[in-house]
């Protein structure tokens, strides 16, 4: 019984990596043609729907790791999934404003660029068992450059789309109310750009970490 549940298991993963694998291809082809054919202000348009599909499946990670289905620490993954679904949703779905920024390339090459060589590197582990050595080291090498990359394209979004919030009521709640509370949006903007400040470094370093264990590794194999 346990190794059927184990062939269920990386039948699951297999078919769940490769899928949104595919659909973040879907989102690097779309803004590379969109970035060699027009310009950086038609990106998010040509990206908007892959994008949000291939980043909200991220969501089935956090209970992965939940469930025990996978060994990734929810303390790293959650941060990180958190952060790019606020800013898929909360900032570029809700305000078209700042849709036409460049930064909206730089986020989406690297989130892209990453997220179809993090899961293609998973996804030959569950169907294979293992991945190629030139795949696991861009699995942990690549991020060098595109974490750095992708996280200031994220707060300098966020950052642009302040006086946007401000000015609007999206997801603010206002008392009186019968739940007696209120929310501001444009308050939990700015601490979810001050939680940015030590939670990058946090998580560079751990992925540094993880790098020197994984590639070390290797090495003596």
């Amino acid at each position: 019984m346990a190794g059927f549940f184990s062939f269920l298991r990386r039948v699951y993963l297999s078919i769940y990596n490769w899928t949104v694998c595919f659909g973040w291809a879907q989102v690097l082809y779309f803004a590379v043609k969109t970035l060699r054919e027009s310009s950086h202000e038609h990106v998010y348009d040509a990206v908007e729907k892959p994008l949000q599909l291939a980043q909200t499946a991220a969501v089935l990670e956090i209970i992965h790791g939940l469930i025990g289905l996978v060994r990734s620490p929810i303390s790293a993954t959650l941060p990180q999934i958190g952060s790019r679904l606020y800013v898929t949703w909360v900032i570029l779905y809700s305000f078209p404003e700042i849709r036409t920024h460049f930064l909206v390339s730089s986020l989406v090459l690297s989130w892209s660029v990453t997220e179809i060589i993090r899961y293609s590197f998973f996804g030959m582990k569950e169907v294979f068992g293992s991945a190629p050595s030139w795949l696991q080291w861009l699995r942990y090498s690549t991020f060098l450059l595109l974490y750095p990359s992708g996280i200031s394209s994220e707060v300098g979004l966020i950052y642009l789309a302040l006086p946007y919030i401000k000015n609007s009521e999206n997801y603010c709640i206002r008392m009186p109310n019968k739940w007696n509370y209120s929310f501001d949006n444009y308050y939990a903007a700015l601490l979810v750009l001050g939680i940015y400040v030590p939670g990058s470094p946090h998580m560079y370093n751990y992925m540094l970490g993880q790098r020197k264990k994984v590639l070390s590794r290797s090495k003596k194999d």
